[in-house]
Order: structure tokens, then C-alpha cells, then sequence
């Protein structure tokens, strides 16, 4: 291997970490009787920064998971911990609320006050995660965190069980909003929670009703290249915010009740009342174009249309990058070099400020366009890239019964 040449990141087996991560849990809280449970990260295709807006995404999920082992306690007390993280969270129930606890560990028991916030009686719970979607990637590993351990309550607890996966999705959103800080919409959990193996998930979030489309391209040998750029991406530094305020402050003053209202032929007119405020002219052009290459991009997966895809997910990122200002200098080289390369589309996912980009390409092509990346990146002075392929997969669900 090269210096130029990239990191593969293949998913594990879940059949081989199921059983390593109950033998740590064992050693960790001395019994090994606890359950596995796993949730996937996503990669969304196209329609990014549009589920705050109540727009249309198009996400699949990912072979790569968060693994969860838990047990239910018979006091209050909460005890999680992490093969990825040295800190371990200790506490009851009654000390999880908003901005509590801190770090990572407000992710996973954030879904237990969110339960307990819409009057669900919950167990004390012993928790040990094991992420395998990569951090910091734009690939959601927060909420494949979240999702893994709304899963196992769901299997623990009769009264969570109950719950529609509308419902669980929706309690991991207002942990990620209220425990964990981060202003995110529920494209997220909803892919995680929601998603089916080999297909995309037409995902409307106005009122999260799902269509699955088939990967018929993958039958003619097209796939989703993945590279995480490895630049810095966090969602809480107060630049997903702003843009989610940016949104609203032009739905009111635009007199809608979301950015989702205005038609993309109301679209001149709504940007002519904006006019005083460029930012929110540019970030409404986004967002109400954007959810308009969702429909045309969905329609083109349903036809197999792969050249009407792709330029549409190069479309997505230029409205990105100049509109929305959410791309970076090294989620911009991966979609030139792969555009050079002869992929059919690229495009940055995620929230942006770093993380990855996509590419659709050929399955004979990854292999060098991903080498042509990661050339690219160390002509830059830049980490090396991980890169991984993305096959939809299968949503969150038990792994291992207690």
C-alpha cells in the first residue's frame, strides 16, 4: 500500500462482534447476560440540510453499525460505557435532562429521558457500545448511537416496544436536540430506524411518511463510493445552527410555516421579497431546489436513470458549496478528483464542514477513483482519506437475545 493510497473501512460481521462485545460487557459489569442490539449509519443520496425545512431526503443505510449491549437494571442507575471512549457515565435517571451529561454518553441516555419525557416508566440500564460508523464522518454515527440503544429498550421494555418507530425516531431527535445540543432534523433516526436492505428511502419530513425505492442500479453494477475526508466535522459548534435559524427566519418573514411551502415556481417571487438579506436568499434557494432534485432524483433511481442521478447529485453539491456554504476545501477536491474520474455524480453528505463526500461510480471503478483521491489529498499536504462502499442495509434491530 502507498502513501497515496486510501484506508478501507469494510463493515465487520455482526456475528463476530456480537459475541466479543458480550464478553467485554461481562468484564466490564460482571455478568454476561446482556443482549445485543446494533443500528446503522446512513448516507444520505441527496436532499441535504431539507429535513429541518420539513423537505424531501433520500438516504440509505449503511453495513456499518453502533453495536449495543444491555441490561436492565432493578434500581435507577445508569451505567454506560464505550470500547471507542475511556470516560464511562455513571448516574441515576433523575440527573439525565437537557445539557446533561456531557460528551458522547448524552447520546445514548439522552434517549432514556426522551422516553421519559413522553411518560414512559423506564429500568436503570447497563449499557456498553462498540461504533463501527466511522466519527466525525458525516455518516451518523450519533444517531446510529441513539437508535442502537432505542432499540434494546424497545426489546427490554414492554412499554417502549409499544412504540411505533416513528415514535422511537422521533425520541431520539429531541435527545440529539435537548440532552446532546445538536440542532438536527430526524433524517437521521429515521433512515437508521426505518430503513430496508437494498433499497433507498424516499423520506418526506413533513410528515415522515416513507417510500422504498429499489437500488436497481446496483443489479448494473453501479455503487456509492464513500470518503470520509477526515476533516474536523461537528454539529454543535454553532454553524448547523445558524443555518436552521437562517431557515426559519425567512419561513416567517416569508409567511409559511417552513421553507417546504414555497413551490419552486413561487421560488423568484419568495427570493424577491428576501432581496434585502442575501444569506437568506441563498440558503432559501437551496433548500427549495434542493427538495425538488429529491423528487427528480428519486424518480431517476426508480427508472435506473444513472446519468440523470449523477448530475443531479452534482447539481446538490453546488448548491452547497455556493448557497448553503456548508462544504470545505477537501469535500470539494473528492467530488472534482471522482467527477474527473468518470464517476456519474458526487456530491458532499451530511451536515458538511468536513466529514464525507459520495460518488456514484462504477463497482470496477472505486478501487481507482479512491486511489485518485487519496492522491489528490496528499498533494494537498492532507490526512489520508478512509473510504468505504455503501450497499443500502437493513435498519436497526437485535443482534444477540440476552
Amino acid at each position: 500500500m502507498t502513501a497515496e493510497s486510501p484506508l478501507w473501512l469494510p463493515a465487520p460481521d455482526p456475528a463476530q462482534v456480537a459475541p466479543a462485545l458480550g464478553e467485554a460487557f461481562a468484564q466490564r459489569f460482571g455478568d454476561g447476560s446482556a443482549g445485543v442490539w446494533a443500528a446503522p449509519g446512513r448516507v444520505n443520496l441527496i436532499g441535504e440540510h431539507t429535513d429541518y425545512n420539513q423537505g424531501l431526503c433520500l438516504p440509505m443505510a449503511l453495513p456499518h453499525r453502533t453495536y449495543a449491549a444491555a441490561r436492565p437494571r432493578a434500581d435507577r442507575r445508569v451505567r454506560v460505557a464505550s470500547l471507542q471512549q475511556e470516560e464511562v457515565w455513571e448516574g441515576t435517571l433523575d440527573e439525565v435532562g437537557p445539557g446533561r451529561p456531557e460528551g458522547w454518553a448524552a447520546y445514548a441516555v439522552g434517549v432514556l429521558w426522551a422516553l421519559r419525557e413522553r411518560g414512559l416508566d423506564l429500568p436503570g440500564l447497563d449499557l456498553l457500545v462498540d461504533g463501527h460508523v466511522p466519527l466525525g464522518s458525516g455518516l451518523s454515527s450519533s444517531a446510529a448511537l441513539e437508535c442502537s440503544v432505542a432499540v434494546a429498550l424497545a426489546d427490554l421494555v414492554p412499554a417502549v416496544g409499544a412504540l411505533e418507530r416513528t415514535e422511537l425516531a422521533d425520541a431520539c431527535v429531541t435527545a440529539e436536540n435537548v440532552v446532546a445540543g445538536a440542532s438536527t432534523g430526524g433524517l437521521d433516526q429515521s433512515t437508521s430506524l426505518r430503513a430496508r436492505s437494498g433499497h433507498a428511502m424516499l423520506l418526506d419530513c413533513r410528515d415522515f411518511t416513507v417510500e422504498h425505492v429499489p437500488w436497481s442500479i446496483g443489479t448494473s453494477g453501479w455503487s456509492v463510493l464513500v470518503v470520509d475526508t477526515r476533516a474536523p466535522h461537528a454539529l454543535v459548534d454553532g454553524q448547523y445552527a445558524s443555518r436552521r435559524r437562517s431557515c426559519e427566519q425567512a419561513a416567517a418573514e416569508l409567511g409559511v410555516g417552513s421553507l417546504r411551502d414555497v413551490a419552486v415556481a413561487d421560488l423568484a417571487g419568495a427570493l424577491e421579497r428576501l432581496a434585502h438579506d442575501d444569506v437568506l436568499v441563498r440558503r432559501v434557494r437551496h433548500v427549495v431546489t434542493e427538495t425538488e432534485r429529491v423528487r427528480q432524483a428519486a424518480d431517476a433511481l426508480r427508472g435506473g436513470d444513472v446519468a440523470r442521478l449523477g448530475s443531479l447529485m452534482a447539481a446538490s453539491h453546488a448548491s452547497l458549496r455556493d448557497d448553503y456554504e456548508v462544504s470545505c476545501p477537501e469535500l470539494d477536491v473528492v467530488v472534482d478528483t471522482a467527477l474527473e474520474c468518470g464517476a456519474a455524480g458526487a456530491r458532499m453528505t451530511g451536515g458538511g464542514f468536513g466529514g464525507s463526500a459520495i460518488a456514484l461510480v462504477r463497482h470496477d471503478e472505486a478501487a481507482g477513483i479512491a486511489d485518485s483521491v487519496a492522491g489528490a489529498f496528499a498533494s494537498h499536504g492532507w490526512r489520508r482519506p478512509h473510504v468505504l462502499e455503501a450497499v443500502p442495509a437493513e435498519a436497526a434491530g437485535r443482534v444477540r437475545l440476552p
